[in-house]
């Protein structure tokens, strides 16, 4: 089955927490902090591979998760860190942040990575908060906490050569005719409901990739019958060879509508090489058609060719000429990426509100994050939280606001504290 959509939640590992320790040694009195820091989280990687075609192996799995970091030791001992997970996707997929719509990526390439979740960095342990007036510091810091989000994935099919026409031209017994690909045929309209992929060996030594794209009828590009849903696979193929139902009654008004649905969607379309084939010439009456169908084709500029998809008659001739055509197309335009943009937040910035209890709720990256990362039984790690509060300039903030002695202060949704002067 061919699944172009696919929704999963994504999370980095998290970090280790750093270690408060002093050295303990027979005969040293007085050892020093030795507890080792924290490991890595592994990051959430998507990594394109060219063997996969569809979405549907996040039918059955939705939730990726990254190996957490390792936790430090004595004697300055570093966390092992976690695994990075990498979780393999087609090429030719979109990522997007489910929840904002933000783009994150455009994977097109075999072996193209993005890292959607960077894991957290490993927390410190006591020897670093040392100093001249701390030599013996109750200080430690707990792992950066993971990335978590749920992704989008979109697939837009990569493909050497989409297969357009309206439904019953023929494309899926073109597609089979030529390439191993079993697609359902039938002689009802849309019998192609989802996008099928081949490839076809001229050759030893060349091949081509087809596509061939669900019938369009009018009005597709707004969302009627199959709906724009499928208009996107032709975006990315390079050649469109466009077949025409020799048993129509009128294959050159076929023809215009398909080119004007396509230039509606995205008139990018409309400048991409195309061969117009003229398909079921095994029927008597559309060998007599093609005499009039073939003329004004030419009169428009085009070299149209004509073939039996049916019975395979002249389709070998019909791959050369694609092939031709593709040689032709300029290597910048086979292929567009889409930019990565990544969000211009500044983590120093912070909310104050209160909520109904009347309690005041303080909101921001950083300040959310440092909660996360300290030790609240260690009074050094409280000290050096509030000096945090002081930096980021939130203790004004409250003071301003009108905090009193004894209000409660919560950090993001999981840390309760008590306001004291």
């Amino acid at each position: 089955m061919f699944i172009d959509e696919a929704e999963i939640y994504i999370r980095s590992g998290k970090g280790g927490d750093g270690f408060m320790h002093f050295h303990r040694e027979k005969y040293v009195a007085r050892g020093g902090p030795d507890g080792g820091d924290g490991g890595h989280g592994g990051d959430l990687i998507l990594k394109v591979e060219k063997r996969m075609n569809t979405l549907a192996s996040f039918r059955h799995k939705t939730k990726y998760i990254a190996e957490d970091g390792q936790k430090g030791g004595v004697n300055n001992r570093t966390g092992r860190s976690g695994q990075n997970l990498i979780v393999l996707v087609p090429a030719g997929t979109i990522v997007t942040d489910a929840k904002t719509g933000m783009l994150l990526g455009d994977l097109i390439e075999q072996g193209q990575e993005l890292i959607v979740a960077k894991g957290g960095r490993g927390g410190k342990g006591n020897p670093h908060f040392v100093s001249s007036t701390n030599q013996a510091p109750t200080t430690a810091e707990k792992g950066a906490p993971a990335e978590e989000k749920y992704l989008k994935l979109e697939l837009k099919l990569v493909a050497d050569i989409g297969i357009v026409g309206v439904p019953n031209a023929g494309k899926s017994s073109f597609l089979a005719a030529v390439t191993n690909a079993k697609p359902k045929i039938a002689d009802y309209p849309f019998t192609t409901i989802e996008p099928n992929l081949g490839v076809a060996e001229l050759d030893l030594d060349h091949s081509l990739v087809l596509s061939d794209i669900p019938g369009l009828v009018e009005g597709a590009h707004l969302g009627i019958g199959l709906g724009d849903a499928f208009l996107r696979h032709i975006q990315r193929t390079k050649v469109i060879l466009h077949l025409l139902n020799g048993e129509s009654d009128d294959p050159i008004a076929d023809f215009d509508q398909i080119n004007q649905e396509m230039a509606l969607f995205d008139p990018n379309l409309a400048t991409k090489p195309q061969l117009v084939v003229f398909n079921k010439m095994d029927l008597p009456e559309a060998e007599k058609r093609w005499v009039e169908v073939r003329k004004t084709l030419i009169d428009r500029g085009f070299e149209p060719m004509a073939i039996s998809a049916a019975t395979r008659q002249d389709v070998n001739p019909v791959l050369w000429k694609l092939y031709e055509i593709l040689q032709n197309v300029p290597e910048s335009e086979t292929v567009e990426s889409l930019p990565l943009y990544v969000p211009q937040e500044d983590p120093r910035e912070f909310s104050i509100s209160r909520d109904e209890d009347g309690d005041w709720v303080v909101r921001g990256v950083s300040i959310e994050r440092a909660a996360k990362m300290t030790f609240w039984e260690h009074s050094g790690s409280v000290r050096r939280f509030q000096i945090l509060l002081r930096t980021l300039g939130i203790e004004d903030a409250l003071r301003k606001a009108g905090i009193e002695e004894g209000d409660t202060v919560m950090i993001g949704d999981h840390f309760e504290l008590e306001w004291v002067e």
